[in-house]
């Protein structure tokens, strides 16, 4: 393919991405969804692509480059949207309320409230994802800390940290890690050396804040939430389709996002079994009744969408030449190990799937130690500022003043701290690998 980096094309599709972004770096402040400048970017630049191989040799190269990313968002969007619809019934049939308030009526003090929930958020997120573990926890946080603003701003710190360093080290807890492992990069059982890394890199500066959280005991709440009829069956579907997708990936190798599909025709059979069920045991009763189909229509779709422009945007950078230079200044020039960390710091400040994409696409030469560090970096480098990652940017939309930009900033330094140590532990620990 010819370098189009200097062309009227390469330079008028770089510009286009780069405005696009800034919309979406303030979405918040315009109130515009982040899918839609995106979107708009991503058919503007496979535009000018198109118009600039017009008529020439290369034109069929770039019409199954455009397909080859069509397959590869195609994948991802599978696997999201049976992942997001089993989440949306996990929290329709009451399983993250009945969570809340079961830790709410503990009674616990500030610190032992502040260390399970991070915990939680670094063992669910694996399971479930950053931003989900995050808005289930937060509300945790400010259910309890409704008196005591500085609880609430730490608190949520910790979550953000705990759940993006959880992510890290499973294919499921972040969308860098799955498209790592759609990718055929790392094995699934590989993702696992990353575990003590990460556990670090949560650790680090929790145990840092855990000072500053004061040392009282708020009142317990009294309440008493159930979860639905059918609850402990679609979280042990969901487990099961986990494992599916698994199998698919590592025994069948067909894509894990067929498995995924298999699961999402165990919800919804299962769904309508129930539905059968209980219109003849009880009637019609829509406060138990389970349709998939409704549970679907809540699907964010601007995530989805979002995640077709920045693949589409991006791989059409790819495909003028951007990449190429970037890898030959980042992976020959810098080497891969600082590379990877620049990257992760990166993320702070970029969304990480953007980037994660362009590594995958720039395809670098690497030992499964580097790749394994991109992954951690990629997952974690968002912990720094609050709005570098889902996480973060839920939890200020979810806590108010509580928890601002600047209060996540000033902790900063410790959450820093945290993530060149877990890149030295991974380098140590996992140095066969390198």
């Amino acid at each position: 393919m010819r370098d189009l980096t200097t062309s009227p094309f390469g330079i008028a599709a770089l510009i286009i991405f780069i405005i696009a972004y800034i919309f979406v770096i303030f979405e918040e402040t315009l109130e515009m969804r982040k899918s839609k400048p995106v979107l708009l970017a991503a058919g503007l630049i496979w535009l000018l692509i198109g118009l600039a191989y017009l008529g020439t040799p290369q034109q069929e190269k770039v019409t199954e480059l455009a397909r080859h990313t069509l397959l590869e968002y195609g994948e991802l969007f599978l696997f999201l949207f049976v992942a997001i619809t089993y989440v949306n019934t996990l929290e329709e049939r009451g399983v993250f309320l009945a969570l809340r308030e079961k830790l709410v009526s503990m009674g616990l003090s500030y610190r032992k409230l502040f260390w399970i929930t991070g915990f939680l958020a670094f063992f669910l997120s694996p399971l479930l994802d950053n931003l989900t573990t995050s808005l289930v926890l937060g509300a945790v946080v400010m259910a309890v800390g409704m008196k005591s603003p500085a609880f609430i701003a730490l608190a949520c710190i910790n979550v953000v940290v705990a759940a993006n360093a959880g992510g890290a080290y499973s294919p499921f807890g972040d969308i860098t890690t799955l498209m790592v492992w759609q990718k055929g990069k790392l094995e699934f059982s590989e993702f696992f050396a990353i575990f003590l890394p990460s556990l670090v890199n949560f650790l680090i500066p929790a145990v840092i804040m855990t000072f500053a959280i004061p040392k009282i005991t708020p009142e317990p709440h009294e309440g008493s939430v159930h979860m639905k009829r059918g609850a402990w069956i679609v979280i042990g579907l969901f487990a099961a389709t986990i494992v599916t997708a698994v199998s698919f990936k590592n025994y069948l190798h067909l894509p894990p996002a067929m498995g995924m599909m298999l699961g999402l025709g165990y919800l919804a059979v299962f769904s309508y079994i129930f539905k059968v069920f209980i219109r003849r045991r009880i009637g019609n009763n829509r406060d138990i009744l389970l349709d998939s189909f409704k549970v679907m229509e809540r699907t964010e779709w601007d995530t989805l969408l979002f995640f077709f422009g920045v693949i589409f945007s991006v791989g059409g950078l790819g495909v003028i030449g951007y990449l190429a230079k970037m890898s030959e200044i980042l992976y020959v020039g810098l080497g891969p190990t600082v590379a990877n960390t620049i990257i992760g710091i990166l993320s702070a400040i970029v969304d990480n799937i953007p980037l994660m994409f362009a590594v995958l696409t720039m395809d670098p030469q690497m030992s499964d130690g580097q790749w394994l560090l991109i992954t951690l970096t990629a997952g974690v480098g968002g912990s720094l500022l609050s709005i570098g990652s889902a996480a973060g940017v839920a939890l200020m939309g979810l806590a108010r003043e509580h928890y601002t930009f600047f209060k996540h900033l000033k902790w900063t330094w410790a959450v820093a701290l945290g993530y060149f140590a877990s890149i030295a532990v991974h380098r140590i620990l996992n140095a066969h690998l390198f």
